[in-house]
């Protein structure tokens, strides 16, 4: 998939659970048999009432027809939207994205998806960290990722999953605006479980290359502190 969508939804309180039965049943296949990749849909573990999720399109002409097809002319949200909707304080909170390279996109899950109904959460984790940089995150921040910052991050278990900056294209379906007038390079990793991943954040501070070297340039080259998503998967997701 060549653009991503990362949408983060503020809830009404108490209603996660709700939002989230709703999706898994009625929003995952009828969104893909039009044409869209639901990547991952997850519990924000900092927000009891944030629902965060990913999906992916070829192209944004691409986007633009599945997104028409599915919240103007489809069944599934006409039977089912206002009810998600119901739960929603905003829905805004949406990045456009698309991989830096050619391999750096999510990869092709592995497993079948498990059905409908299933409620067996996964014991595992997904972090995504948000990066604004100062200019528009270029080959040259890409090159400085991939050169300085996977490697450390593999090393201390975390070797990033996904690769994506800014999508700068025109929104071509404007009725889901995204936020825009922002450069930003976003990288996900993926953990067996909890456990792993305070590992992975434990081994990093420890780490003299990361405090003296690594840490100190990238710094350098983001106009704010990253933000680290801390993601539980639903029992549905295939990024787990």
């Amino acid at each position: 998939m060549n653009v991503i969508e990362l949408r983060q939804y503020t809830l009404r309180p108490g209603q996660r659970d709700l939002l989230i039965d709703l999706f898994d049943t009625e929003f995952v296949e009828s969104q893909e048999a039009l044409g869209m990749r639901v990547v991952g849909q997850f519990r924000d573990e900092d927000d009891p009432d944030r629902f965060v999720w990913l999906r992916g399109f070829p192209t944004m002409q691409a986007r633009r027809e599945a997104l028409t097809a599915f919240y103007v002319e489809g069944e599934a949200w006409r039977r089912h939207g206002p009810a998600a909707n119901a739960t929603m304080l905003d829905s805004s909170n949406a990045l456009l994205l698309r991989p830096t390279g050619p391999d750096s996109g999510f990869p092709q899950p592995e497993t079948r998806r498990p059905p409908a109904g299933a409620t067996t959460l996964p014991g595992s984790r997904v972090m995504a960290t948000i990066c604004a940089v100062d200019e528009q995150a270029d080959s040259d921040f890409s090159r400085f990722f991939d050169d300085r910052v996977a490697p450390l991050m593999a090393e201390t278990g975390a070797p990033p999953l996904a690769r994506l900056r800014t999508e700068h294209a025109e929104n071509t379906f404007p009725r889901l605006p995204v936020r825009e007038g922002e450069n930003l390079f976003v990288w996900f990793a993926s953990f067996a479980d909890s456990d792993r991943r305070r590992e992975h954040v434990e081994r990093l501070e420890r780490s003299e290359e990361w405090h003296e070297k690594v840490l100190p340039e990238l710094e350098a080259r983001l106009s704010a502190p990253p933000l680290h998503l801390r993601l539980a998967p639903t029992a549905r997701s295939q990024l787990r």
